[in-house]
């Protein structure tokens, strides 16, 4: 791990604080990066995936969760 400065709008800093309960800016910049990347792994995905037009009553549905 490096030490690197930067930057930030220390009132968006602190609203992203607020936002997730973070104890430190450290935590809060670290959580927000994994977010980020979660959220782009996410879009890919789907882009890879596509999408699929399933014909699932509710009740199928639940069966199908409940069985898995």
């Amino acid at each position: 791990m490096r030490k690197t400065t930067v930057q930030i709008d220390e009132k968006l800093l602190q609203k992203a604080i607020e936002a997730i309960g973070a104890k430190t800016k450290k935590e809060t910049i670290e959580v927000a990066l994994q977010e980020l990347v979660r959220q782009r792994y996410r879009e890919a995905l789907r882009k890879e995936l596509g999408t699929y037009d399933l014909e699932l009553t509710l009740k199928e549905l639940e069966r199908l969760r409940d069985e898995g």
